[in-house]
């Protein structure tokens, strides 16, 4: 995810930073999600709404964990590493 696209929000609950995020179904446990974002509780609502197509058959979720970060570079390295196959098996290991 382009952290440009939902991430530019103004009503962010901590100005200035940048979360990645674990986000768990709560109807098939197993399934997770990672995305990046400026404001945690209006993503977490668009995709319990059904507005991310990657999201929305696993409907409704619930946030897993989530890493606030200043630099937007490193944000992105962690997301990107956690979609990653080590990363993902990190993930589960200590999430």
């Amino acid at each position: 995810m382009d952290p440009t696209s939902s991430a530019q929000e103004s009503s962010s609950p901590t100005p200035g930073f940048l979360y990645v995020y674990l986000l768990q179904s709560l109807v098939e446990p197993e399934s997770l999600y990672t995305g990046l974002t400026r404001q945690l509780a209006e993503r977490l609502d668009c995709h319990n709404r059904g507005a991310v197509t990657s999201t929305m058959r696993h409907r409704p979720w619930q946030i897993r964990v989530a890493v606030a970060f200043r630099d937007p570079a490193l944000a992105t390295r962690f997301e990107r590493y956690l979609k990653s196959g080590s990363g993902r098996a990190f993930a589960k290991r200590h999430f």
